[in-house]
């Protein structure tokens, strides 16, 4: 299973954005945020895209899965 690394509290006070307008803007729940922020949630794609137009950063530098080399 891979370990996920989420920097989305850093691009969103980048941004100038609260929790609660973020997920304003993405259509989820303030909880949500919370959540993904605190790496206990994965995003869907469709979030995670929405995610990155609203605070202006790749995809891949707010999330991050990074995998074992065990089988």
């Amino acid at each position: 299973m891979p370990e996920f690394t989420c920097k989305l509290k850093e691009y969103r006070t980048g941004a100038g954005l609260t929790q609660e307008r973020l997920g304003e803007m993405t259509g989820v729940r303030r909880e949500t945020i919370i959540r993904l922020e605190a790496g206990k949630y994965n995003p869907s794609l469709r979030l995670a895209i929405d995610i990155s137009r609203a605070v202006g950063a790749p995809i891949e530098e707010i999330f991050i899965f990074q995998y074992s080399n065990s089988v």
